[in-house]
Parts: structure tokens; sequence; C-alpha cells
């Protein structure tokens, strides 16, 4: 299982920016060189589900995970999305979003993401293209929700 950590900080109050994790924030998020296609898009809160067409050219796939967990404290507003099908090589999914409260008009955007494909070879293989591909939501994030 490998993991990835990023984390962004925002001008924008942290119940600001979970109000805007929607579906135009999802596609602005989309990496560069996939073609996606959103068929279905609940939301962010548990029970909700977000299913995928991926088109990457050479090969075409579905992906739909359902959203597990939510919360919201004072500190810190989260939800957690779980791969229930996905495109090969990966076999496991889990996505933590995390959105924290770290002053009056800043929070701190972290995406930890946990994968596998239940080979080790291939995950570390796989890891640089999956590590920029959510390196790239920092610069839409500042855009969207303001440099800090």
């Amino acid at each position: 299982m490998k993991k990835i950590h990023l984390k962004t900080k925002v001008q924008t109050p942290y119940k600001k920016v979970f109000e805007r994790f929607d579906l135009s924030l999802f596609e602005a998020l989309k990496p560069p060189m996939v073609k996606l296609e959103v068929e279905r898009f609940d939301g962010c809160l548990k029970g909700n589900e977000v299913h995928l067409n991926i088109d990457m050219g050479f090969m075409k796939s579905k992906w739909i995970s359902l959203i597990t967990e939510n919360s919201e404290t004072e500190q810190e507003i989260y939800f957690i999305d779980v791969g229930k099908e996905l495109p090969f090589p990966l076999r496991y999914w889990k996505h933590k979003h995390r959105i924290l409260n770290i002053g009056s008009d800043q929070s701190e955007i972290i995406d930890e993401i946990e994968y596998s494909s239940g080979k080790g070879w291939l995950d570390a293989l796989i890891y640089p293209i999956l590590y920029a591909q959510f390196a790239l939501r920092g610069p839409v994030y500042k855009d969207v929700f303001g440099r800090v």
C-alpha cells in the first residue's frame, strides 16, 4: 500500500472551501491528459457516489467511488471516498479530503491518498504519475480559493 500526502494553503475560510467542493471544482481538478466524463456526482456526504468514465487514449475504464464518511468540527471538515470500481491496475483506493481551519480567512486543503494495485513494484511505478496528478490540484485550489 502506497500513500500520497499533499497540502495547499488557501485564502478562504474552511467552511466556504467545503461549500465549493462541488461538481464544477471536481471538473476543474481533472488531470490535464485524461478525458473524464462525470456520469454521476452526488456530493461529498456519507452515502454519496461519484461515477466517472475515464479515457486515457490507450485505455477506457470506469471509476466509482463511495463517500464512506464525513465530519465537521470547528477545526476541520473532511470526507473520505473509497473506490468501489477502479481502473486497472488499481485494486484499492481511499482518499481523505481534509479542510483545516487555520485562521479566520485561511484554510489548508489536505489530500491523503492510499492506494494499491496488489503489487508493491507496480505501486512504486505508478506513484510518480498519481503524485503529479494530485500535485496539480494545488494551483487550481489557489486559483479558486486565493493564495496565502
